[in-house]
């Protein structure tokens, strides 16, 4: 009996929050997710024992756990939630209120309606809302902000957590300082149970170059121009394999010391790797790496295009590892699934638990057929921490469902990386495009403006560093000291938030810290850091844009750009993509265009080059809400624009498309609409929200405008009968 072997792999990351000169954590997020994520994930395996899963942690994520497990991590925020209510400062109850509610408000705040009281009571209060809420109140807070991150496996089997739980207001100081006992014991168990899994062989642990940096930059910033021929570059490359060399063997001495054993595998910080990258962790020893299927592909140059009976084109080269040849020493590379790593990522979260559930294990056992009948390796890797804060209950009803189902399929089998090696023959390469795990090049972390600002200020102070690291009058720790902060900006968390990918409400703090990371450099080696250290390097945070229209327009439907000024007056949509840590919202539509004649309604769809690549196809749905509820669905393929299905009032109409008649539509570079208003069941004057969304395999991929509907209003200036 053929068999599909299931490699999971879940990569835990938080950025490294730490000053070493002064000692402090200025984020609470490790901390947080360790209450929240790193226990539970791998203690829920323990009802799975035929269940097999390889989890990455990046070093320096565990030794900033190490340092909370010890009770020596100075944390400002954290200071506050444990001091006694009755002596917070003015300063102390604004940074209690600012902190205690950055988190998921559906899924965490509201576990607890006294939690959510406090919240409502403080944002009707606004700026001034300490003057305002009562000493209890801010007791209640510096608990509840806590207790909401608490594991679920957790909060049900700990009768003390429990009982916290059940008393729900009007806590005391002594229950606060239960809570902290609590967290320390869950620190420490971390630990504890990632040695428990890895030693009873149940969990494969992997590592990552020490600070998380994107290796193929490191080695040479100048690769990136080959996954992006034409990228901007800073002014002078980044050139350090040495830094690179170095970061992997601290991570293997980390690695060695907590675990006992060396690291068999490798996850490349956001999966980014070159040829150049992959020979240098084979000379350290390291059996396999991995990275997304994308690098497979522009590898292969093939497309792994997803067939209506869930198979896969080319399934065969990407449901195997590979072998990299051509240097000393060979290493395996496992290349995942994107599609479903994405739809836990992003997609299931929205969906019921168990259909959920059901949904993967069944794309799963289809992507397994595509190998024929050889044994397929079907790889699934992806944030392990992130995502489940936008799952109800953490995601772990969903996480159960799954394991279940896979555990009772005799057909799948859950296995480690290093077990999936031995299952099947690997592929070969000569060479491997350099990439990432997004969009297969590194285009997140450098070409933006922001970005290469970025580097060049990296260069300068390695630079420095070089120069003044060797100067006997400079303390052999402060060098040590340098070293660190140097290998923390080489970093990947910085430039994830720089440039326009991504932002948060934290971007002026993660540019500080950036910044000042390599102040601290030349502070340890004796100098004054240069001027240009204290200018932000991060703009003014951008949001969708929605210009109205301005003029009547009656383009050609042709699925092309064919005349610039033909949508000229129309109103256009421009999405904001710089909202949340996670890159799950790719950049999939471009820009919305929306516009009216004197009889219809025209749409056009600009749709980003990476999406045309990733999807052949797609549907495109229009949804007009105004007398008459209206949805049109535009089904798209490898041949082109093919069925187009209207409803009204949820009643299917057969219109045929007809040039010229009530409906048209065509797809080419864009996507372009009309529709008559008499089929929409429009009328003069009348205001209508109008919805367009992306979506592939029957599952939502992207929906404009962001916050729900597009509000228009069909005055006579722009309509007429």
């Amino acid at each position: 009996m053929k068999r599909t072997y299931l490699m999971l792999l879940w990569h835990m990351h938080q950025p490294f929050y730490k000053d070493l000169v002064e000692g402090i954590y200025t984020m609470p997020w490790v901390r947080l997710h360790a209450l929240k994520d790193y226990y539970g994930m791998v203690a829920m395996l323990k009802e799975f024992p035929a269940v097999r899963v390889t989890f990455n942690f990046v070093p320096s994520l565990l030794a900033q756990l190490e340092e909370y497990a010890r009770g020596t991590a100075r944390e400002p925020a954290y200071e506050i939630a444990l001091k006694p209510a009755n002596d917070l400062s003015r300063d102390d109850k604004a940074a209690l209120l600012t902190v205690g509610f950055q988190l998921n408000h559906d899924n965490l705040l509201n576990r607890y309606p006294r939690f959510r009281e406090l919240y409502e009571k403080a944002g009707r209060t606004g700026p001034e809302a300490a003057r305002y809420l009562t000493g209890q109140d801010f007791l209640d807070i510096q608990v509840l902000s806590r207790l909401a991150w608490f594991d679920e496996i957790y909060l049900a089997g700990d009768r003390a957590i429990h009982g916290l739980v059940l008393k729900e207001r009007g806590y005391s100081e002594e229950d606060k300082a239960l809570l902290h006992s609590k967290e320390m014991e869950l620190f420490n168990k971390v630990l504890e149970e990632l040695r428990a899994a890895s030693e009873r062989g149940q969990i494969e642990i992997s590592t990552s170059p020490f600070y998380h940096p994107i290796l193929p930059l490191l080695c040479d910033s100048n690769v990136a121009i080959e996954s992006h021929p034409g990228v901007p570059l800073p002014r002078r490359p980044f050139q350090h394999p040495e830094d690179a060399q170095a970061q992997l063997r601290a991570a293997v001495e980390l690695h060695t010391r907590l675990f006992g054993n060396r690291p068999r595998g490798l996850w490349p910080s956001e999966g980014s790797v070159s040829n150049q990258v992959l020979r240098l962790a084979a000379a350290e020893g390291f059996e396999w790496a991995a990275t997304d299927e994308g690098v497979l592909g522009r590898s292969l140059r093939v497309g792994f295009y997803r067939q209506p009976d869930g198979t896969v084109a080319s399934g065969h080269e990407l449901y195997r590892p590979h072998r990299l040849l051509g240097g000393e020493r060979e290493i395996s590379i496992f290349f995942r699934d994107h599609q479903l790593s994405d739809l836990i990522g992003f997609v299931y979260s929205r969906m019921d638990a168990q259909a959920a559930a059901a949904d993967l294990h069944q794309r799963i056992r289809a992507a397994g057929r595509s190998t024929g009948d050889r044994p397929a390796v079907v790889s699934i890797m992806l944030d392990g921490e992130n995502a489940w804060e936008f799952f109800p209950g953490n995601g772990r009803e969903f996480l159960k469902s799954f394991y279940g189902r896979v555990a009772a399929d005799p057909e799948l089998a859950a296995v480690t990386a290093g077990e999936a090696l031995r299952v099947t023959e690997a592929g070969t390469l000569q060479h491997v495009v350099p990439g990432s795990w997004i969009n297969a090049n590194f285009d997140v972390w450098i070409g933006a403006g922001e970005d290469n600002r970025a580097w060049d200020l990296l260069t300068e102070a390695r630079d420095f560093f070089a120069e003044r690291s060797t100067q006997l009058e400079v303390k052999p720790e402060r060098v040590e000291l340098a070293r660190q902060e140097l290998w923390i900006a080489e970093g990947s968390d910085w430039c994830w938030w720089y440039g326009p990918e991504h932002s948060s409400a934290l971007d002026e703090e993660f540019d500080l810290l950036f910044r000042k990371h390599l102040s601290n450099i030349y502070r340890l080696l004796d100098s004054s850091p240069p001027d240009e250290l204290a200018v932000p390097i991060k703009r003014p945070k951008l949001h969708a844009v929605n210009v109205p229209p301005t003029a009547r327009i009656e383009p050609r439907v042709d699925g092309e750009v064919s005349n610039y000024f033909e949508w000229l007056g129309a109103g256009v949509y421009t999405p904001d993509y710089r909202s949340g840590s996670m890159h799950g919202r790719t950049q999939y539509i471009e820009a919305l265009y929306y516009g009216y004649s004197d009889r219809a309604l025209y749409l056009r769809l600009d749709l980003s080059p990476t999406f045309l690549q990733l999807h052949l196809e797609f549907e495109v749905r229009v949804n007009v809400d105004g007398t008459s509820r209206v949805r049109l669905q535009a089904h798209i393929g490898p041949a082109g624009l093919g069925l187009v299905q209207l409803w009204k009032q949820d009643e299917q109409l057969l219109v045929p498309l007809a040039t010229g008649d009530q409906l048209q539509a065509a797809f080419g570079r864009i996507f372009e609409l009309r529709v008559d208003y008499a089929l929409l069941g429009l009328h003069p004057n009348e205001k209508v929200n109008l919805q367009v969304s992306l979506w592939a395999d029957e599952l939502p991929l992207q929906v404009l405008p962001q916050e729900g509907w597009l509000a228009l209003e069909l005055t006579d200036e722009l309509v007429s009968w």
